[in-house]
């Protein structure tokens, strides 16, 4: 089961970093830009062709990829490159990749959203019981939850993302109620305490589902999106505070884990269309998670590329190619050290 878990990581990688550089391609030759090589993957080619002036690749090692140019890191004569072109066209060839893996998780939400039996909404049904916990530190039936120690409910993930992360197991709730906003100081939960000293809420109430159709799919769509995309910026926040360490990343062993998690979920008795469903979003999240990680201002990714080219079109004129270079080779070198460093605390984990 194994290989067949690393299969699947491998294809999604795959349709990750195939949309994003196609991303770049399509951009680019929309600018008119001459595209020398689409490659995915890195180190040895495994195979390659040719059509028309571009050589497509495919290579050994399903990590990344690249869109490789005329003139993208260094000067050249043909009218046809990068370096050639407008700053506004070179930035939107650079956010290209990023823009189309938002797109990507935008339509997967789409279409999981689709397949759903209803739409779940932050309303509160019914309680498991009258003398529910939560019901009887505040919540009523009909309490439409918007929001929850103070950060806004877009959807019901955000309310999960509160329950796993708060420490006092006490909750802030704001909620309309008879058309009204009431505040909820102290919303409270049962617990039960795990091996590992963490408690695990019990969630006693249920919440109203809304018939499928294409208004409903779109805005529960969208809600997600956003909510998925603040929670990836939310933990990058508390890595940088120092919230999360490195112990708390999961590299390429890490995620083939856990989407042998997801896929080895039918063992457990879990539908394959509920397994399916699972690993999709699994997918959202990271094509989401690379979209708005591309676009962070780090040497080597296309978000510092496009500060870069800011700078130039505010300057009036371009960066030294040669200081330029430097400064992405060292992100690139640093990037790579830090998958190093998360890829061996993978490895441990597993032991």
């Amino acid at each position: 089961m194994v290989i067949v878990y690393i299969l699947v990581a491998v294809l999604i990688f795959g349709l990750i970093i195939l949309i994003h550089e196609f991303g770049h391609f399509t951009v680019a030759k929309a600018c008119g830009i001459k595209v020398n090589e689409f490659a995915i993957g890195m180190g040895p080619k495994l195979l390659s062709f040719g059509k028309g002036e571009t050589k497509f690749s495919l290579r050994a090692i399903p990590m990344g990829g690249y869109v490789s140019m005329e003139g993208e890191d260094e000067e050249s004569p043909d009218p046809r490159a990068f370096n050639r072109k407008k700053v506004w066209q070179r930035l939107l060839v650079v956010l290209a990749g990023a823009a189309m893996n938002l797109i990507l998780g935008f339509v997967i939400l789409i279409i999981v959203t689709s397949f759903s039996d209803a739409i779940i909404t932050t309303q509160i049904a019914k309680f498991e019981s009258d003398d529910a916990v939560s019901h009887q530190t505040g919540l009523e039936p009909g309490d439409e939850i918007i929001k929850v120690n103070g950060m806004n409910v877009y959807c019901d993930t955000d309310i999960s993302y509160q329950f796993q992360t708060d420490e006092d197991l006490t909750f802030e709730m704001t909620v309309i109620r008879n058309g009204e906003k009431v505040i909820l100081p102290a919303v409270q939960f049962s617990s039960t305490q795990l091996e590992d000293g963490t408690n695990a809420l019990h969630i006693d109430f249920f919440v109203v589902g809304e018939k499928v159709n294409p208004l409903s799919v779109i805005e529960y769509s969208s809600k997600k999106f956003v909510s998925v995309a603040r929670m990836i910026w939310l933990s990058l926040r508390d890595l940088i505070t120092g919230k999360y360490g490195l112990n708390d990343l999961s590299g390429p062993v890490g995620i083939v884990g856990a989407i042998g998690d997801v896929v080895g979920s039918t063992q457990q008795g879990v539908p394959f269309a509920d397994m399916i469903a699972n690993l999709a979003s699994f997918v959202v999240f990271i094509t989401i998670n690379v979209g708005i990680f591309n676009l962070l201002p780090i040497p080597a990714l296309d978000g510092s590329r496009a500060i870069f080219l800011i700078i130039e079109g505010i300057r009036r004129k371009p960066l030294k190619p040669q200081v330029e270079g430097m400064i992405h080779m060292i992100g690139m070198i640093l990037l790579l050290g830090l998958m190093i460093v998360v890829t061996i605390s993978d490895i441990f984990k597993l032991f």
